[in-house]
């Protein structure tokens, strides 16, 4: 268990409203270790989102147990609820959310700010990620004279210079045009690679998910439940993002997932239509 960062145990969740109840995960059980890249496909609407929210701890489980491990080795333990958002773990949404009256500067420094954290140090640190990732000529500018991807870059950067242990992205690519989406996902990868952090993505993009991830997650339809667990495996000597989509075993893992998740899909369209 020393290298396990996160581990879910039999996770449930469910949706309450005035018409009843709408189960939406059922026995979620996975670990994700440290370092690793995963990433989580499904079916539209089956609760990826959702999973997320409560391992990030704006939701509390109805049932099962989380598990996020530190870096000290002291664990933190949940059982049927979570124990509130962690500043060890990042999250970074579909949509940049930099706040449009603040310069790139301002708002890569907001959550130093907000946690009290803006020392010279990490003053230092963040000038440095902008210097890497092209943004430093632009951090004077407000976010409307910035293009997606280097907005998306910057919420990126926003999130990195809190030092979280584990980041969670949710679909953070889809607002971005195909082209830019390629170039931003891989920097954003690499970024991730290269600061050893473990991270979590949600995306409904199959070719996304291999060139990015070390292993995938296929969920199931709603109640979702872990369908199938497939480790990537890529034979060539670049490893970036947009070199993986060359390699041989490419097309084994995109017909596969696109079998498993076609499967639930018409499932579930054949039980609507009776």
């Amino acid at each position: 268990m020393s290298n396990i960062i996160l581990e879910l145990k039999d996770i449930c969740y469910s949706y309450h409203n005035l018409n009843g109840e709408t189960p939406a995960l059922s026995h979620i059980s996975f670990q994700v270790k440290q370092g690793e890249f995963l990433a989580i496909v499904g079916p539209s609407g089956c609760g990826k989102s959702t999973l997320l929210s409560i391992i990030f701890g704006l939701l509390a489980p109805e049932n099962g147990e989380l598990i996020f491990s530190v870096n000290s080795g002291e664990m933190q333990a949940a059982r049927h609820q979570t124990a509130g958002i962690s500043p060890q773990i990042g999250y970074m949404l579909q949509h940049d959310h930099l706040f449009e009256w603040r310069t790139i500067y301002q708002n890569v420094i907001l959550g130093l700010e907000i946690n009290k954290q803006l020392t010279p140090e990490k003053i230092d640190r963040v000038l440095e990620l902008l210097r890497d990732y092209d943004l430093y000529k632009f951090k004077d500018k407000k976010p409307s004279e910035l293009s997606g991807g280097m907005k998306q870059r910057a919420a990126l950067i926003r999130t990195l210079v809190l030092d979280p242990e584990l980041l969670l992205l949710d679909e953070p690519f889809s607002a971005l045009d195909y082209q830019t989406r390629l170039s931003v996902s891989s920097d954003i990868c690499n970024i991730i690679r290269s600061t050893g952090k473990t991270a979590i993505l949600i995306t409904h993009d199959l070719s996304e998910a291999i060139s990015l991830a070390d292993r995938i997650l296929v969920m199931s339809k709603r109640p979702a439940t872990i369908k199938c667990d497939i480790p990537i495996h890529l034979t060539l000597s670049d490893h970036s993002p947009l070199a993986s989509r060359n390699a041989p075993e490419f097309r084994e893992y995109f017909n596969q997932l696109w079998k498993e998740i076609s499967d639930e899909t018409y499932t579930q369209d054949a039980k609507n239509t009776k």
